[in-house]
C-alpha cells in the first residue's frame, strides 16, 4: 500500500533563558518593548507534522512518501529522512524561501516567547499530487496534515477529483479554519484524525453532530491522551485501545504524530483497525519517553516485547512479521 503524507516540514530552534521574562518587563513601557535575552542553551530539532509521521513510518518499514515544501537548506534533513526509510523525492525545494522554522525561548517559569516562520511551506499549494502518483505508480492513500491552508484544500480537492482515498488531519490549523473550510476538508475522507478537544471543535464549527460526522467519513479516529484511542465507523461498534505502560515521561511533543505514524504503518500492512491503533499507541509511547519528535529508537526486539506485554503475544507475533 503506497501512502503519501503531506504537511509541514520544519526545524525547531529551542532556547532556554535562566531568568524570568516578567523581571525584564517594565509595566509603563510595554508599548516600546526592546529586549534581548542571553540564553544558556540551544537545541535544534527536526520537526513538522508530515516529516514526523514519515520518520515513524519509515522506522516501521512502511516506505512513506513525504509531500511538502522546503528551502535549499533542507539537504541535511533530507539525508536524515532518506536514511530512515522515507521517500523524499516529491518534496518541493523553494528557490527563494527557507524551510519553515519555529524559534522559541523558554524562561525559568516555563513561559515561552516564540515565532513561527512559514517560509517555503507557503509553496506547498503548488504541489500536484498527480505527479507524485505518476512517479510511484499510484497512491492508495494521501494523509493531508497541517500545512499551508491553500495546499490542504488543493490536495483534498485533487484527491476527490482523482478518486484517491484521503485522510483529513487538521491538527494545528483547526483553530484558524472556519466551518466551511472544515466541512470541505472533511467530507468524503476515508479517515478523520483528531484529539478529544479537536473533535468537539470540529462539531462546533461545522454544526454537524457526532453522528453526522460519521456519515461524512469512513473512519473517525480520536486520540484520548493517556487513555488511548477511540475508533468509530457508522453502523459498527466502536473500538477502544489503551496505551502501553510508560517507562518514563520525558516530553509530549510529537506524540500525536507518532500515533499517526504507527496507525498508517498498520494500514500499509493491511492490519485491522484495532491492530493499527495498537501500533500507533506503542510508537506514541516511545516518543513521550524521549525528548524530541524524531530522536527515539525503534528496536525490533524491544518493540515486540513491549507490544506483547501491552496487547498479548498473538498481536505481537502478527506485528513482528511486518517490522524490518
Amino acid at each position: 500500500m503506497r501512502i503519501a503524507v503531506s504537511g509541514s516540514i520544519a526545524n525547531d530552534h529551542l532556547m532556554t533563558f535562566p531568568g524570568r521574562f516578567a523581571d525584564q518587563l517594565v509595566g509603563d513601557q510595554l508599548h516600546t518593548v526592546s529586549l534581548s535575552f542571553l540564553v544558556d542553551s540551544l537545541e535544534v530539532r527536526r520537526g513538522g507534522v508530515a516529516a514526523n509521521i514519515c520518520f515513524g513510518m519509515g522506522q516501521l518499514g512502511a516506505s512513506p512518501i513525504l509531500v511538502g515544501a522546503v528551502g535549499a537548506d533542507f539537504e541535511e534533513y533530507r539525508a536524515w529522512l532518506d536514511r530512515h526509510g522515507v521517500d523524499t523525492a516529491s518534496v518541493r525545494i523553494s528557490e527563494i524561501l527557507h524551510t519553515a522554522r519555529f524559534v522559541c525561548t523558554t524562561d525559568a517559569d516555563h513561559n515561552q516567547i516564540g515565532s513561527f516562520y512559514t517560509g517555503a511551506m507557503s509553496e506547498a499549494r503548488l504541489i500536484e499530487l498527480k505527479s507524485v502518483a505518476d512517479r510511484v505508480g499510484g497512491l492508495d492513500l494521501v494523509h493531508i496534515g497541517a500545512d499551508d491552508p491553500e495546499a490542504m484544500l488543493r490536495h483534498t480537492e485533487e484527491c476527490r477529483t482523482r478518486s484517491i482515498p484521503f485522510a483529513a488531519d487538521f491538527s494545528q490549523q483547526l483553530a484558524r479554519m472556519d466551518g466551511e473550510d472544515i466541512r470541505t476538508l472533511t467530507e468524503g475522507a476515508a479517515y478523520l484524525f483528531h484529539n478529544e478537544y479537536e473533535k468537539a471543535l470540529v462539531e462546533s464549527k461545522t454544526g454537524w453532530s457526532a453522528e453526522q460526522v460519521l456519515g461524512k467519513v469512513g473512519t473517525r479516529v480520536t486520540t484520548l491522551g493517556p487513555r488511548g484511542v477511540l475508533i468509530e465507523r457508522a453502523g459498527e461498534d466502536p473500538v477502544e485501545v489503551g496505551c502501553p505502560e510508560e517507562e518514563r515521561k520525558a516530553e509530549p511533543t510529537g506524540v500525536g504524530d507518532a500515533f499517526r505514524a504507527g496507525f498508517l504503518a498498520g494500514l500499509a500492512w493491511g492490519a485491522s483497525m484495532e491492530r493499527c491503533a495498537q501500533v500507533g499507541c506503542m510508537v506514541a509511547t516511545l516518543v513521550i519517553e524521549t525528548v524530541g519528535t524524531q530522536e527515539y529508537t525503534l528496536t525490533r526486539g524491544s518493540f515486540i516485547d513491549r507490544f506483547a506485554k501491552a496487547y498479548g503475544t498473538d498481536a505481537a507475533e502478527e506485528v513482528r512479521g511486518h517490522l524490518i
